[in-house]
């Protein structure tokens, strides 16, 4: 256990590949924060790139493989310290299952990784992983991350300074197409004077520092609209980058959401409380679904909808 260091927060995709009864891991390199350790190929989201290009990217750069990702597995978040670099970083982890297209396995030199093999998951249980590796191979750890002492509490959403200049901000939220046992379906309705203010929009927001999304959307339900739900399944993950998004900070941000949505059914539906008073949402409704034709929809609310048959 170590105090926490310097707040860090990234959002990083990786993949679970597999040729009979191996599977592709790749060895971190001295130049990485956890030399000599395994793990699934992948790595950080760059601004405003969708994880299902990063999975692929970075697969192709550690492995030398070409993937297509066939579907995502599992969407997790942990966090960690690196006293080395004075750090305690939070991961969100988007874990997709994919397959190989072409090219020829590889070694890389002066890379933050330095070996990728086919191990058999026999072989693998020997080998020292990272936790989210070994916890999506379904094998107990066999290297721990340091674990802080502490969680730094910082904002979901903040804004810094980019390359060119513009404030960018690049946040993780997690987001519920939510009914009832009437199957009416639960929103919220953006404020003036955020992205989107008058449109309804799903229940849901950011997560915060060392919280696991299907954590932070429960939580993020009961402050926008006092019901208590239960997570059914996993629908998906959206990415969108809005490269001059004006808000309430009055001033341009280069801003890039990546997004959980999940199924979620409220067993006890009752009358919408907002107990965050004050942010982003105005109003919160249950409706009908011969309703929903009438209202003013983000983007992302119609596409979730239209995914789970209520559009």
């Amino acid at each position: 256990m170590t105090p926490a260091l310097q707040p860090l927060r990234r959002i990083a995709a990786y993949c679970v590949c597999t040729d009979g009864d191996t599977v592709l891991l790749v060895r971190a390199s001295a130049k990485s924060g956890t030399p000599g350790v395994w793990s699934l190929p992948g790595g950080a989201v760059d601004h405003g790139e969708n994880p299902v290009d990063t999975v692929v990217r970075e697969t192709a750069a550690e492995t030398g493989l070409s993937v297509a990702v066939v579907k995502l597995r599992d969407v997790l978040a942990d966090m960690r310290a690196l006293p080395a670099r004075e750090l305690t970083i939070h991961t969100d982890r988007l874990i997709y299952e994919v397959t190989v297209r072409g090219g020829a396995l590889r070694d890389r030199v002066g890379q933050p990784t330095d070996l990728a093999r086919w191990v058999t998951l026999e072989e693998a249980k020997q080998l020292p992983l990272r936790r989210f590796t070994a916890d999506a191979l379904g094998l107990p750890e066999a290297a721990a991350d340091i674990r802080p002492d502490g969680t730094p509490q910082i904002p979901s959403f903040y804004a810094v300074p980019g390359p060119d200049g513009l404030h960018r901000a690049q946040r993780f939220a997690a987001y519920a197409v939510c009914t009832d046992r009437r199957n009416r379906v639960l929103l919220t309705r953006i404020s003036d004077g955020y992205p989107g203010g008058g449109c309804w929009h799903l229940p849901g927001g950011g997560t915060d520092f060392g919280e696991q999304p299907g954590v932070a959307l429960i939580r993020e339900l009961v402050e926008e609209t006092g019901q208590e739900g239960r997570i059914v399944e996993l629908l998906g993950v959206a990415s969108h980058r809005d490269a001059a998004q004006l808000g309430p900070e009055g001033y341009p941000i280069d801003w890039h959401g990546v997004r959980a949505f999940y199924r979620v059914q409220v067993a006890r539906s009752s009358r919408p409380v907002i107990h965050d008073v004050g942010g982003s949402t105005a109003e919160a409704r249950w409706f009908d679904p011969e309703e929903l034709d009438e209202l003013p929809l983000t983007e992302v609310t119609e596409e979730a909808l239209r995914g789970v048959g209520l559009r």
